[in-house]
């Protein structure tokens, strides 16, 4: 069999998931013949299971925007070529402006404003360099909170209802951007079912494969499954800041966090 050619691109894609070496991530893909899913099951049999879901390295310069007020708010991500543009105080400042005209189109995802495309255009032509619109999302209704990293790079958009304190909204939103592994839903029902079933696959392949019977190999699998629900569902995460209290104590009884956006720059493809 003819051996598959594996491109620099996805190898930086099982990188940016897993953290680990661009060499082992290529032949992990190598041996997997270029399949993602397959090569990231084999890198976490070899660290048994150990290895971490994802992490930040995304590629790309750029900027997280977000932009909030009352019942409304987005986040916006702008794209440039270098980290000294991607600084410039009129790049950060275009940034916010195209968030605050996104929070007004509308509950969604949301195309590049038109009274923004003329600000984006004079500073590709200053810059000399791409200026991109990556991706923007608004959303109406409760009340919000946001962080952006000081880099500029990762942003957290938070969505809650109910009497939840605005500080406490804050570090939630802090938690968010140095969690590990990171929040994947808000509580176990948002976790995507894509990621449970091949969770839970791999941890029942894991069990049989060690000579356990299929039955007490099921239910390994079910304490197992409790154990990830409440290692990526953000409202069952230990707070960074306290691990001895868990974000659901945190936010309190009086009140309910109903979504988050998480966004890295360069985390997705143009």
């Amino acid at each position: 069999m003819a051996q598959v050619e594996v491109s620099a691109k996805d190898v930086m894609k099982l990188r940016q998931k897993t953290g680990l070496s661009m060499m082992e991530c290529k032949k992990a893909l190598t041996e997997a013949g270029g399949d993602q899913e397959a090569a990231e099951d084999l890198l976490r049999k070899k660290l048994k299971g150990k290895m971490e879901t994802r992490t930040d390295r995304a590629a790309g310069e750029g900027r997280i925007g977000v932009s909030i007020d009352g019942d409304k708010a987005a986040i916006v991500e702008i794209r440039a070529e270098t980290d000294f543009t991607a600084k410039n105080e009129k790049f950060v400042d275009m940034t916010q402006n195209i968030a605050g005209a996104a929070k007004d189109a509308g509950q969604g995802d949301v195309e590049l404003p038109e009274s923004a495309k003329g600000t984006l255009d004079e500073i590709r032509i200053t810059t000399g360099e791409n200026i991109s619109y990556a991706r923007g999302k608004s959303f109406q209704g409760g009340k919000f909170a946001s962080y952006v990293h000081h880099d500029g790079k990762t942003g957290v958009l938070l969505q809650a209802e109910g009497d939840v304190d605005e500080a406490v909204m804050k570090d939630v939103c802090m938690h968010i951007v140095a969690a590990v592994p990171v929040p994947q839903g808000v509580s176990p029902d948002d976790i995507p079912q894509d990621l449970v079933e091949r969770e839970r696959k791999f941890r029942l392949e894991q069990a049989m494969e060690s000579g356990k019977p299929q039955e007490i190999a099921e239910k390994m699998v079910e304490g197992g499954m409790r154990k990830f629900f409440e290692t990526i569902a953000l409202v069952e995460q230990p707070f960074v800041k306290d691990p001895s209290t868990k974000i659901k104590d945190l936010v309190g009884s009086g009140g309910k966090l109903v979504h988050f956006e998480r966004w890295v720059v360069g985390e997705t493809a143009e």
